[in-house]
């Protein structure tokens, strides 16, 4: 299913107060009479696919013009898929977008019944419709378009190389990634590597062990304090089991003490068992400060001082305690600072040898990317010389008799996604003239026509699924005006096409003939917009032609108009 607009409501927009555009899948034109409300038709569909507010377009007298429009679109497509994404929800595959503009210049824009920036009609746009007005000509004038929409005319001839060169780009961009961030940052890895380098040398020359520092530093209280801690333990062994050399003068120390208490407890314990229970207590306590002043009396025969370890002590503490200070917050951190530091050295150590294979990876596929590229300019060159040529052909048909279209193809000095061909349409006007980018060698009328002779050529290639167009029919008459007439019907083929045009020749080969008629209410001017059947179009026609409803000549002439676009479809 083709996508399209299926209907649109203008609001307080301009003359028009208040209609509704009933659209054909195929060809549409808008008609009417001077002042009526027809570009007010275009800038209704601009304002619904992200154009920009301008508050003065705004009826006098009303608050806000908004417009609205029914869509319809693929479900489960690309734009259905964007809409869902946005939390929109287009029911059946019918979308309904809406804007609205205040008469103070604020704007709002609603899609798929959610609230939206502006900014997304105008991203959504880009999939479904190409406006073509005097002050709207974008779209292919965008380099990016103009070199995707030649992409799609070369057809399947750049579909295989276009490939390739994605693929190569894309590993030629991620290598040459690696190799900035190698190289550019070289020396800061050199000066790791050397610290890292000096680190683990100093690890390794002082050799910790875990937990040493701890251990070190216990040694170093003991031997700094050895003739105290002799004293001490030889202080408490006497006051526990008495001096020897002293003379015997009653019991001093403790386990004479303990005895003499133990022994008087012992003699009546038999007559009260509580008083039983302490006399245990106290003959354990003998046994235990018994062996505490074993233990005391073997300490302090043990505690020597020792100058000499207490300085090897000291001196191997401070080299302890100078890496910790710089590497971790005790020995077995050094030890694990020491394991991590020699894998990061590792890594940093094959770098030279990474750079080396990088930098041949991307100088080979630097040379498959410029082979590639040359491949890509070659075929686009032939598809930009035959574009040329059937473009330049259709103006000549739409009344440009002198004017050339042409490819112009530039390299750039670096890769690009696409290739390295800058695309750019140019118009020549007439034979003596240079080729100029399309909006300088057109004046507002031409570019229109041109717009539409590369539309028609783009048909199929470039598959946008609206156009509208506005005075594209601008300074031409005759055969000329039969022949747009003609080609927009050719396009109308594979798109739908709005047309405003002020040309009968052109209104004759719609499928669906809109009018723009304006009324008056005293001082007030309104418009409205009607859509025809035969009868209408035949006094439409007329009107266009002789400028009478009427006119029996008009009427004849209008008649045999719509029989020769019948029989052209």
């Amino acid at each position: 299913m083709r996508p399209r607009v299926e209907e649109v409501r203008i609001q307080g927009l301009g003359v028009i107060d208040e209609a509704v555009l009933e659209l054909s899948p195929g060809f549409n034109v808008v008609t009417g009479e001077t002042g009526a409300g027809k570009t007010m038709v275009v800038t209704g569909l601009g304002l619904l696919f992200g154009g920009r507010a301008d508050p003065s377009r705004v009826r006098p007298g009303a608050e806000r013009a908004s417009v609205e429009g029914t869509l319809i679109i693929e479900p489960g497509g690309r734009v259905a898929q964007q809409v869902e994404d946005i939390g929109g929800e287009a029911e059946d595959g019918e979308l309904i977008i809406s804007r609205t503009v205040s008469a103070e210049g604020r704007s709002r824009a609603w899609l798929g019944g959610r609230t939206v920036p502006v900014g997304t009609l105008t991203y959504l746009a880009d999939d479904l419709v190409a406006v073509h007005g005097q002050m709207d000509q974008q779209r292919l004038l965008q380099p990016a378009r103009q070199r995707a929409a030649l992409d799609r005319y070369a057809g399947n001839d750049l579909v295989k190389p276009l490939r390739a060169y994605s693929q190569a780009y894309k590993r030629h961009k991620k290598v040459a990634a690696q190799l900035e961030e190698l190289t550019t940052r070289a020396r800061e890895r050199a000066q790791e590597a050397d610290l890292l380098r000096f680190g683990l040398e100093e690890v390794e020359k002082v050799d910790p062990k875990p937990g040493e520092d701890d251990e070190l530093r216990g040694e170093e209280e003991r031997l700094s304090h050895a003739d105290a801690l002799r004293s001490a333990a030889t202080t408490a062994h006497t006051a526990l089991l008495g001096d020897p050399m002293e003379a015997a003068g009653g019991p001093h120390d403790v386990i004479s003490l303990l005895g003499e208490a133990r022994a008087a407890v012992e003699a009546v314990r038999d007559f009260d068992p509580q008083l039983a229970q302490m006399a245990d207590r106290l003959a354990e306590a003998g046994y235990l400060i018994s062996d505490v002043a074993t233990d005391l009396a073997a300490y302090a025969e043990s505690v020597e001082a020792d100058p000499a370890r207490l300085a090897a002590v000291q001196e191997r503490r401070s080299v302890l305690s100078s890496l910790i200070r710089k590497y971790a917050e005790d020995s077995a951190g050094v030890l694990s600072w020491a394991q991590q530091a020699a894998a990061r050295l590792a890594e940093l150590e094959g770098d030279d040898e990474r750079i080396d294979e990088l930098t041949r990876e991307y100088d080979e596929l630097t040379a498959r990317l410029t082979e590639l590229a040359a491949e890509l300019t070659n075929v686009r060159q032939a598809a930009a010389e035959r574009f040329g040529q059937a473009v330049t052909e259709e103006l000549t048909a739409l009344a440009m008799p002198h004017a050339r279209v042409v490819v112009q193809l530039t390299q750039t000095e670096e890769f690009g996604p696409e290739g390295r061909d800058e695309v750019e349409l140019r118009m020549a006007a007439h034979p003596a003239a240079p080729p100029l980018p399309l909006n300088k060698g057109a004046s507002g009328g031409e570019l229109s026509r041109v717009m539409l002779a590369i539309e028609v050529v783009f048909a199929g290639a470039d598959p946008v699924p609206t156009f509208v167009f506005d005075e594209v029919d601008a300074g031409v008459g005759g055969k000329a005006a039969v022949e747009i007439g003609r080609r927009l019907a050719r396009l109308a083929r594979t798109a739908q096409v709005i047309v405003v045009t002020h040309l009968p020749q052109v209104a004759a080969f719609a499928d669906q003939h809109l009018v723009v008629e304006k009324a008056s209410d005293g001082s007030v001017v309104r418009s409205g917009v009607t859509a025809l059947d035969h009868e209408g179009r035949v006094r439409e026609l007329s009107r266009m032609l002789a400028g009478l409803e009427d006119s029996e000549l008009g009427r004849a002439h209008a008649e045999e108009l719509l029989g020769l676009a019948a029989a052209d479809r």
